[in-house]
């Protein structure tokens, strides 16, 4: 890694993504300590099962007490 943060991609991941010069890659967890790296140049559909589903419901008045909670602690 750089001290700018970029990595070098090795070319036979950029051949199995089809990467070229200019393309854009995301950064995905899949596990504790462990990451797949994906093209975002890919349709959103194909990214599913990417992110693991919350253990529990969150309803919306929950979310919002917790962004006011936050808020009121800056």
């Amino acid at each position: 890694m750089t001290s700018k943060g970029q990595v070098t991609i090795p070319v036979e991941i950029r051949s199995a993504l089809s990467l070229k010069q200019g393309d854009r890659v995301g950064f995905v967890e899949v596990g504790k300590d462990t990451f797949a790296i994906v093209s975002a140049n890919v349709p959103v559909q194909q990214l599913k099962g990417l992110v693991r589903k919350p253990r529990k419901h969150v309803s919306i008045e929950s979310m919002n007490a917790a962004i006011a909670a936050r808020g009121a602690g800056k």
